[in-house]
């Protein structure tokens, strides 16, 4: 089976303006990075996957895939914060609704499985064979697989109110460098991940990371999409014994019920 990792950009684009970019790498069973790069909106997206996908794969979305609430936070959402957000950990979800207007992981769920790919809310475990897609959320990965030694949220992503951008921006590129030194020893790690496999993914590793807003963003997509794709494969191998489903209480609507499939220690369950 075949992993994949993707950082989704929220927002299509337009014709007026394109999508931000996506971060996606694929992972075999052994941790070798098959492909890692960026693509741009929902189809190149789409495109890309088409081409690293075999008979059997599990795609983790680090972007809203079911939305079919009205209004306010999803279950699974509301969970994120009930579980990850206590004590260090800091770690909650943005609210999405139908009345949200970033709903690209939404068109994208609908555009694979109009090719064949099939949704997965995880609440059966993982699936074993087909073309799976289920969300994730890459910061639940953080601070819930014990691998990476996190017991609170590092501030590689959202500043702190309280601190000049200047300095936010130095002190994220430090503290994303020592996240990148942590996935790096993954590769000793059941499931693993090998980020000196592939060029764009050995990069991570070799190069500091950049303080300008706009080539640290770059080098952040991938890196999420990396923590993604070995979130696939962690709920493959391991199931619940290392991973929770958020939202599994929500009834289903419309056939769907909309999900997060997070790694989890003991004291993060519900």
């Amino acid at each position: 089976m075949e992993f994949i990792g993707v950082d989704l950009a929220w927002n299509e684009g337009s014709d007026k303006k394109a999508a931000n970019e996506s971060g996606v790498v694929v992972l075999d069973a052994t941790g070798r990075v098959v492909d890692a790069g960026w693509t741009r909106g929902v189809e190149e997206t789409v495109a890309w996957v088409g081409r690293n996908t075999r008979d059997d794969a599990l795609l983790f979305v680090d972007a809203p895939l079911v939305v079919n609430n009205e209004s306010g936070q999803r279950l699974c959402e509301k969970q994120v914060g009930q579980r990850y957000g206590h004590a260090n950990a800091k770690v909650s979800a943005n609210s999405t609704n139908i009345r949200s207007k970033r709903l690209g992981g939404v068109a994208l769920r609908e555009r694979l499985e109009s090719i064949g790919w099939h949704y997965s809310d995880g609440c059966k475990g993982p699936p074993r064979t087909g073309r799976h897609l289920s969300e994730c959320y890459p910061y639940t990965t953080i601070v819930g697989a014990p691998a990476l030694g996190y017991d609170e949220r590092p501030p590689y992503k959202r500043k702190p109110k309280s601190m000049p951008v200047r300095e936010f921006r130095e002190r994220r590129a430090k503290v994303c460098d020592e996240l990148i030194r942590r996935v790096a020893k993954l590769s000793s790690e059941d499931p693993p991940l090998d980020l000196s496999s592939h060029a764009e993914t050995r990069a991570l590793v070799e190069r500091p990371s950049p303080v300008p807003d706009a080539v640290y963003k770059h080098r952040e997509d991938l890196l999420d999409a990396v923590l993604c794709a070995w979130s696939a494969s962690l709920w493959s191998g391991w199931g619940r014994e290392h991973c929770q489903v958020l939202g599994c209480d929500d009834p289903l609507r419309d056939g769907l019920r909309a999900t997060i499939v997070a790694p989890a220690k003991d004291g993060q369950r519900g």
